[in-house]
């Protein structure tokens, strides 16, 4: 792109920005610690779907040493069905670095910044440059999707080993003199003009600009190597009651869903039923053994490597002592008490069927 067409690229999606950008809680502040949390919660997850989260979650964690103080199960319990919850839990423990190495500041420099944990390329580049003018150029699933379009390339968004083509152009690109508003309109006119499926290129403001619109070919980028398709797992799970008490177990503190709480469970073997891998699990995990009362419910999951199909049973306990093998903790609570633990979502379908 040359210098004229390149002065007119920046000129043209600052002016759309200033005039359609939509009105965000993050947005108008330069709190690098608020900044920083929404970049965290955005990870793979809507706007819309974000917004209750991130008001909750900064009225009750306003700052880094509140959160670096946290309880980490009030946190996941703040969190829960938003979904990845390494982030929170990168996010507290990067806090927790904040306070004790940083005296309390976030880092201003990109190496240093990227250092702390859970903290990527594009959460540096997008904190440091809205928060304190850096000139980094951030890369995310929408400024890819433009960039395509824009450029025709032909590598695919969703390899690794393209990432440094889409953080070339985007950097060649980058309006050093005001790096927050460009990173910041690049996103938004991915999320509201230039999207996956029927783009708006009428109302674009890049439209003479971009090689997709102008070849007629937006529809064609960008590309993306062929997913692999996802294994499926058969679960079965247990609600156990003991008098007026329910049994549920702790997840490990790392690792997937790491901390959170979950009906006592795991995957069928072959040739076993649902009944029976329940019962098995149960004892398996918990050391005591179960009855099956009733069928609860049949609940299908999506994560991001793998899917479920679980069936929920009411249980009763029967005998024996709690020895676990795998979760990390248990309790056995009252039902009134379930909704104030941290639960993912898979299990947050059967909490809401409990009376």
């Amino acid at each position: 792109m040359n210098a004229e067409n390149l002065s007119a690229f920046r000129q043209k999606l600052k002016h759309w920005y200033e005039k359609n950008s939509r009105e965000l809680p993050w947005r108008g502040t330069g709190d690098p610690y608020r900044i920083w949390v929404s970049e965290v919660m955005l990870q793979q997850t809507r706007v819309t779907a974000v917004i209750p989260y991130y008001e909750r979650f900064v009225r009750r964690f306003p700052n880094p040493e509140s959160l670096a103080a946290s309880d980490l199960q009030e946190v996941l319990k703040l969190w829960e069905g938003l979904g990845y919850y390494a982030r929170v839990r990168n996010l507290r423990r990067a806090a927790q670095t904040v306070m004790a190495e940083h005296g309390g500041s976030i880092p201003q420099d990109f190496r240093t910044f990227r250092q702390l944990p859970g903290v990527g390329d594009y959460t540096a580049s997008a904190v440091l440059s809205i928060a304190f003018g850096r000139p980094l150029a951030a890369v995310d699933g929408n400024v890819k999707r433009v960039l395509a379009r824009v450029f025709l390339l032909e590598e695919p968004v969703n390899l690794a080993a393209a990432r440094s083509v889409f953080r070339n152009k985007a950097d060649a690109l980058l309006d050093r003199e005001d790096p927050g508003v460009f990173n910041q309109a690049m996103m938004e006119l991915g999320a509201l003009v230039c999207t996956p499926r029927n783009p708006k290129c009428e109302n674009c403001p890049l439209s003479l600009l971009c090689a997709g619109f102008q070849s007629a070919k937006t529809d064609n980028y960008p590309k993306r190597k062929a997913a692999v398709s996802v294994p499926e797992y058969h679960i079965a799970a247990g609600v156990v009651h003991r008098e007026d008490k329910i049994l549920i177990v702790q997840r490990p503190a790392e690792g997937l869903l790491g901390g959170l709480w979950e009906f006592p469970g795991g995957k069928r073997k072959e040739g076993e039923s649902p009944e029976q891998a329940c019962i098995r699990e149960i004892r398996e995990k918990t050391g005591i053994t179960a009855g099956i009362s009733s069928f609860l419910t049949h609940v299908k999951h999506a994560y991001t490597h793998f899917k479920i199909q679980m069936d929920v049973f009411v249980c009763r306990y029967v005998s024996g002592k709690i020895h676990l093998s795998g979760p990390a903790d248990f309790r056995w609570i009252r039902a009134e008490e379930i909704r104030n633990c941290p639960f993912h979502k898979s299990n947050l379908k059967i909490v809401s069927m409990l009376k």
